[in-house]
């Protein structure tokens, strides 16, 4: 564990460190997001972040190869494979944060930085169904490792829309694919607590904790979709590698060694994916093109409810943690312990997004933003 809290203490600081270069090539290349209908911020933020961001990751990946342990995970090409979807990913990012690219050819980016992960060995391998590893023809596992990467970095450009928020929930999973792939990796016969998933976790954690205090709001900085696209792909890849494990490490009782190993990674990334949902069908359902942006996304739906800019990131902050800890609580406790805590904790985040505006201070509601 010490040479992951040292990555992740290298990416943190990497990342940091990196923002102000990042903030001065913004202005340079006048990279700016600008006030639109559907924002809260009420004058233009420079973008680029994703590029501290990339560094922080690329800084904690050179370190992890000089480390007693965690160099032997660099036998194979995965992780560099991460990294160069990384860069991939977060180029196309940074061009679209500067020029603004149309969807398909982000899409285009998104698929082209997936198959060079996929290609490295970054893929699904096997499915977990029904208490038995599933081995599916190589080209659909392909298939399906390219779906899961652009389904994951959509789904964290879809929640950046509040100072902080996309960070702080892509860290909240990234901890707890940490915890996850920790524990398992240490089931294995022999344990082998070194792996990949559980080193992109931990300097996935690293790089969102390094960029948060300059992006929790008020925002000097926006990660843009060079960050947002990154961290979704990051994710990606810490959920592929922990899929395709074998239902019977995850518990030993039938039903949850049949369910945990799918639900797990799709509960962790939970708040993500449900706004992609509603905002895919809510768009289809109005005649419009599934990507056309707009003023419905969950952290908008909370900001109508009357929280100001910081709450709304703290309580969807809880959201995703009460989904992500409350998934992998199954894992470690007994499922009727299990079910209680998530249940409470549900009730308590129910209450306190529905009850906390009434007793709000005044003026806490972000300054022009009209819905």
């Amino acid at each position: 564990m010490r040479e992951y809290l040292f990555v992740l203490l290298v990416a943190m600081a990497g990342t940091y460190l990196a923002v102000p270069a990042a903030y001065r090539l913004a202005l340079r290349l006048n990279a700016f997001t600008q006030v639109r209908d559907r924002d809260v911020h009420t004058v233009p933020i420079p973008r680029l972040g994703g590029l501290a961001i990339l560094t922080g990751y690329a800084a904690a990946t050179l370190v992890a190869t000089k480390l007693p342990f965690l160099s032997k995970v660099f036998v194979t090409p995965e992780l560099w494979g991460v990294l160069l979807g990384g860069v991939l990913v977060c180029a196309v990012g940074a061009i679209d944060d500067t020029v603004e690219l149309d969807a398909l050819t982000k899409l285009a980016g998104q698929i082209v930085a997936a198959g060079v992960m996929a290609f490295s060995g970054v893929q699904l391998f096997s499915v977990p169904f029904l208490g038995v590893t599933t081995i599916l023809p190589a080209p659909v596992l392909v298939l399906l490792t390219i779906f899961t990467v652009v389904v994951s970095t959509n789904a964290v450009n879809f929640i950046d829309g509040l100072d902080g928020l996309a960070s702080g929930v892509v860290a909240i999973a990234a901890a707890t694919f940490l915890i996850y792939s920790y524990w398992i990796s240490g089931q294995f016969d022999p344990a082998n607590v070194f792996t990949s998933s559980t080193f992109i976790s931990a300097a996935l954690l690293g790089c969102c904790l390094g960029f948060l205090p300059h992006n929790f709001y008020p925002a000097r900085l926006f990660m843009g979709d060079s960050g947002a696209l990154l961290l979704g792909l990051l994710l990606a890849a810490a959920m592929i590698s922990t899929m395709g494990i074998s239902p019977a490490q995850v518990s030993t009782n039938p039903v949850g060694a049949s369910l945990l190993p799918l639900l797990v990674p799709t509960a962790i990334i939970l708040l993500p994916l449900l706004d992609v949902a509603l905002a895919i069908v809510r768009r289809t359902r109005e005649g419009r093109h599934p990507w056309t942006p707009d003023a419905q996304h969950l952290h908008h739906r909370m900001l109508r409810i009357g929280h100001g800019h910081r709450r709304a990131v703290l309580l969807l902050w809880l959201w995703a943690a009460v989904a992500a800890l409350g998934s992998i609580s199954f894992v470690f406790f007994d499922a009727v312990v299990a079910a209680s805590g998530l249940v409470a904790a549900i009730v308590v985040a129910l209450l306190l997004t529905r009850f906390l505006p009434r007793v709000s201070v005044p003026g806490h509601r972000p300054a022009g933003f009209s819905g």
